[in-house]
């Protein structure tokens, strides 16, 4: 059985970890503060510590330097605070595993947990990506080369469909890299306005605009010593593209309203499910940014052009989401049938279609009825229909985003990765045709 201690001054925090770990198996071990988790790991050393940044009674460098004085290959996950990244960065660079900020879902930390226990592992065989299933040629082919990529210093560019795995990817290429003891962060470059991604990435100092009431790291001082995901870097914003370009270029970053540039060492992985060349003829994507960027270029196979990993893949998921409670065996029917849709929100929108099965499966096996229930009683893809003689293509891009949407149940997620799209541009698209507000469940 795994062990782990838990340190954290929060009783709240400190039960649902508790909880969530002995649910999967996990015997755990409890400390509300720096002297008492010393002393629980001198009587019962464990492979795994998480603790908490900041307490009453010390810091969590303290517990991390005991353990280690104990126990070397002891794995430290810190649970910080927002403003204690800094810190945990620190604490990045003396030998934790990883950190990850509060609040934190148990899913993060599981996902950190198989990363920081694979590390030893994976330096050594760098075989396959922790979540990446499958072994047909296409995948494997990949892996090898993500595997080459690994050991260079090189920036990466990584063009895949959406649901395909390309943060998995890059957090392989990150753990096999010699960067590996150092931080992995990521940035949705969709997710915030311009003004507001300008000071995520590269800082700012107090007073630079309104708001700013601190001086704050952006993340590429964050990830210095390691590596930055720049996460759909498409949805970057041309006019922030050239600050971004000279960052590549000089490795080095001017906080907003600084005077002096800062030096960070950095790997870039950048991913895209667009096709960049295209952006950039139409101008919506800087080509110097793009040859920049392009210098190892990678290709995820989308789920349709590796069939032959499906039953792999629904055997991983079962076993990921199966409980004492819920255990339910899929037929060589139901599997054979979920092999043969083009699934075009692919590894993604199969784990979900899984996941949904063993939720509302009322028996220990489920067949082919068991896809009447989850509104997938048409495995397979419609046939294309002819737009309606007159259509504008303004006309049939709302007819398709109106399936969409109600293919997904009003879930505007899911519904821009089956387009290949932005969750942005999703909503961009509902407010411009006037479709009517997200429904609730």
């Amino acid at each position: 059985m795994n062990r782990v201690l838990v340190v954290d001054d929060e009783p709240s925090m400190r039960a649902a970890l508790e909880a969530n770990f002995t649910r999967h198996g996990w015997e755990v071990t409890t400390a509300s503060g720096t002297h008492e988790a010393m002393e629980r790991f001198r009587s019962a050393p464990c492979p795994l510590v998480i603790t908490d940044m900041r307490m009453p009674d010390g810091d969590g460098l303290g517990v991390m330097q005991h353990v280690r004085s104990l126990a070397p290959e002891t794995a430290v996950i810190f649970l910080t605070a927002y403003g204690n990244v800094p810190e945990a960065v620190l604490a990045m660079q003396q030998g934790a595993c990883d950190y990850l900020v509060k609040p934190v879902s148990f899913e993060q930390l599981r996902q950190s947990v198989a990363r920081v226990l694979g590390n030893a592992a994976a330096s050594v065989k760098g075989t396959h990506p922790e979540g990446i299933v499958g072994h047909s040629a296409s995948l494997r082919e990949m892996i090898e080369r993500a595997c080459q990529v690994a050991k260079s210093d090189a920036d990466v560019l990584i063009m895949a469909e959406s649901g395909t795995g390309k943060e998995l990817l890059a957090q392989f290429i990150h753990r096999t890299s010699l960067r590996r003891n150092y931080p992995f962060v990521a940035v949705n470059c969709a997710a915030f306005p311009e003004t507001l991604l300008e000071s995520e990435l590269f800082g700012h100092v107090r007073g630079a605009f309104t708001g700013a009431v601190a001086t704050r790291s952006g993340k590429f001082e964050l990830a210095s010593g390691g590596t930055l995901l720049l996460d759909e870097i498409s949805e970057m914003p041309i006019g922030l593209q050239p600050k971004l370009l000279r960052v590549l270029q000089e490795r080095e970053v001017d906080r907003l309203g600084d005077t002096r540039p800062r030096r960070v060492d950095v790997r870039v992985i950048a991913t895209t499910n667009r096709h960049l060349p295209s952006l950039v003829e139409e101008g919506r994507f800087r080509a110097d940014l793009f040859y920049r960027l392009d210098v190892v270029p990678l290709t995820l196979p989308p789920l349709r052009e590796r069939r032959e990993d499906i039953p792999e893949l629904v055997k991983h998921f079962v076993r990921k989401y199966a409980t004492p409670q819920r255990a339910v065996n899929f037929t060589d029917d139901l599997v054979r049938r979920l092999a043969e849709y083009d699934w075009p929100g692919n590894v993604r929108e199969l784990e979900n279609v899984v996941r949904r099965i063993l939720v509302l499966s009322r028996n220990p096996v489920a067949g082919l009825e068991a896809l009447e229930g989850n509104d997938l009683t048409e495995m397979n893809p419609s046939p294309a229909r002819l737009p309606a003689q007159g259509a504008t293509l303004r006309d049939m891009e709302r007819q398709l985003l109106e399936r969409t949407l109600e293919s997904t149940r009003g879930n505007r997620t899911r519904a821009a990765e089956i387009l290949g799209v932005s969750l942005r541009t999703v909503r961009n698209k509902i407010r411009e045709f006037g479709l009517p507000p997200k429904r609730t469940l």
